[in-house]
């Protein structure tokens, strides 16, 4: 079953606009399905998890394109770096929009192949899971979310047990759109295939258990500070190895810094990102919280509804094509913001718990912008209430399901 992707207007229309269209998230996010559902019927679909496709485009770039004429759809093109210098001498010769669209999960590899060859040429794309908009048939209609003293959702409205089976299944398509597959093997071989492919392509693990055990680690610390010489006592590996172990599941999409506010204002903000895993139903995979029951009443269950929700945001803006100013904020006595979106010279605040009696106290944190002599606007407390409702002159309670 194929959902429509909020991504879709934004990308046939930059395809108006550059003569390359650049695609990056992680495996099995739905990135080729997505394209090839929006793409006109003569482009020719081309796949690099084909070793003989891979072979020939590496062995002779040339041509590999001379034989693969655009319209050309080309999946996971991070493994043929090769064919990027060619890619910019065919696009070179044309006026023709759209010629060639690229899918690419390793992002670092990507984004330093573009600025060397496609500079000015290329639109780029990110795309995470699927939004509970797009689960919904409704991701055409989604908006950037922010702050306001108007809700007025059109998501069909979950309980608790619903919405806590929605985040332990995850978003990957074939698993969130699929009740038949078994989730313990879904991710249990997608997690060997990331270790087979794309670290060993970015990075060279010497100990895959190692790797594993340190992505098990992270998962554990999703929603919290991040602390890297912490995870790496608990790994036994090196700060500088946890520092480039980081880094390779930033590139292949599989975690998402949210970076500090802090101003000279005060020196009591902590500063250390937050790091929270991009998808829910991996993260509780890797944490072994076997059942969405388990998972609901278990020690991560805020962290990982945090998770959700923070995403859920995420997602709303990188599949509108608009990539906002996310931050965090925390002083030296706890008291923390967990979501600032800084637009047009004002924060908005966002509180998120697991609570379905909001009040006041909940969003007392907000005072923390004007600590920093910053201009707020309105701000939101997202739980599981059943309706919207006020709770200050500026600030509202939601559910998930209101955003």
């Amino acid at each position: 079953m194929y959902k429509k992707r909020t991504l879709k207007q934004a990308v046939l229309k930059a395809s108006k606009t550059f003569k390359v269209i650049m695609l990056c998230g992680a495996r099995q996010i739905g990135k080729t399905t997505f394209l090839s559902n929006i793409a006109e019927k003569n482009r020719t679909y081309i796949s690099f998890d084909d070793d003989r496709n891979l072979s020939s485009a590496k062995k002779d770039p040339f041509l590999f394109l001379e034989r693969n004429k655009p319209p050309i759809l080309i999946d996971e093109v991070q493994y043929a770096p090769e064919l990027f210098r060619n890619i910019k001498l065919i696009v070179d010769k044309s006026d023709k929009k759209g010629l060639i669209w690229l899918t690419g999960s390793q992002q670092f590899v990507l984004m330093k192949n573009v600025s060397e060859s496609l500079a000015g040429r290329v639109a780029i794309f990110d795309m995470l899971g699927l939004s509970i908009y797009e689960l919904d048939g409704l991701g055409l209609k989604q908006k950037p979310f922010l702050p306001s003293n108007k809700y007025s959702s059109i998501l069909k409205r979950k309980d608790l047990n619903e919405t806590y089976k929605i985040i332990w299944r995850g978003f990957y398509p074939e698993i969130a759109l699929n009740e038949n597959i078994s989730w313990q093997q879904f991710y249990s071989s997608y997690i060997r295939t990331y270790l087979e492919r794309d670290v060993n392509s970015l990075t060279n693990v010497v100990n895959r258990m190692d790797f594993y055990t340190f992505i098990k680690a992270v998962a554990a610390r999703t929603a919290q500070i991040l602390d890297l010489a912490d995870i790496a006592k608990d790994v036994g590996i090196s700060p500088n190895t946890a520092k480039q172990w980081l880094s390779v599941l930033q590139a292949s999409g599989i975690v998402y810094l949210l970076q500090p506010y802090f101003s000279n204002v005060t020196k009591r903000i902590v500063k250390k990102p937050k790091i929270y895993f991009t998808d829910t139903g991996l993260c509780s995979y890797l944490t072994q919280w076997d059942t969405p029951q388990v998972l609901e009443t278990g020690a991560m269950s805020v962290a990982i509804f945090e998770t959700f929700v923070i995403m859920e945001i995420l997602k709303s803006y990188w599949h509108n094509c608009k990539y906002p100013s996310f931050y965090y904020c925390r002083d030296s006595n706890g008291k923390e913001i967990d979501l600032l979106i800084y637009q047009n010279g004002t924060f908005y605040p966002i509180e998120i718990k697991k609570s379905a009696n909001p009040n006041t106290t909940d969003v007392a944190n907000f005072s923390l912008i004007e600590e920093l002599k910053q201009k707020r606007g309105e701000g939101v407390l997202i739980c599981l209430t059943d309706k919207p409702r006020p709770l200050t002159k500026n600030d509202w309670s939601i559910s998930i399901w209101d955003i």
